[in-house]
């Protein structure tokens, strides 16, 4: 059950023995992607880095993984359909060809992308994915390079922002697509949902 306003999200609790360890959003990707396409539940994972990791406030060295201390929460998990193809992201999809010019859609489960406060409204378990939609001039791009660490570049009238679970993109031309930091090629059409509730990861 998704996270609800006022109540308990989470449960206090070591790292199972033997669970796999991960030090960035593409190596949870890949472990959740490899799970699903055999049909099988995403293992639970510890995290001890990446902008997921960051956004749930995990310790960046994994000290407490192991300890009463540490809390077990249910998360969302991003679905894709890249021209036809299946795949899944943990914390963002990022379609651009620039950060410089041309559109940039940026696909939300986490608050982070980098050093980047891009969704602050963001929580990986509501879920609902954070959608970022412009095509900014060179000046304001600039502006909102200057604000994105601190999370002020929104609102701005020409970012478009929406909350949904569910969404189709179409690029108009093949565009690159970045799933938790990682380039995964080309593609023109996007069908983009989200899995509520489909892993838990340990911090």
């Amino acid at each position: 059950m998704t996270v609800e306003k006022g109540q308990p999200w989470g449960r206090p609790g070591p790292l199972p023995a033997g669970a796999p360890v991960v030090t960035s959003d593409a190596d949870a990707r890949r472990l959740a992607e490899a799970a699903r396409r055999r049909g099988d539940a995403v293992p639970i994972v510890g995290l001890r880095g990446g902008d997921l990791a960051r956004t749930l406030g995990a310790p960046p060295d994994g000290a407490r993984l192991a300890t009463p201390e540490a809390m077990t929460l249910p998360l969302d998990l991003g679905s894709v359909l890249l021209d036809g193809r299946r795949h899944w992201f943990v914390a963002h999809l990022v379609a651009r060809r620039s950060w410089w010019r041309g559109r940039v859609v940026a696909v939300m489960n986490a608050q982070w992308l980098g050093r980047w406060d891009v969704a602050p409204r963001a929580h990986p378990n509501d879920g609902l994915l954070d959608v970022l939609d412009a095509d900014l001039g060179l000046d304001d791009r600039l502006k909102a390079r200057r604000r994105l660490p601190t999370g002020s570049h929104v609102p701005h009238p020409d970012i478009v922002q929406r909350r949904t679970a569910a969404l189709q993109l179409d690029l108009g031309q093949p565009t690159p697509i970045w799933l938790d930091g990682e380039r995964i090629g080309p593609a023109r059409h996007l069908s983009i949902r989200v899995e509520p509730d489909a892993w838990s990861a340990v911090v």
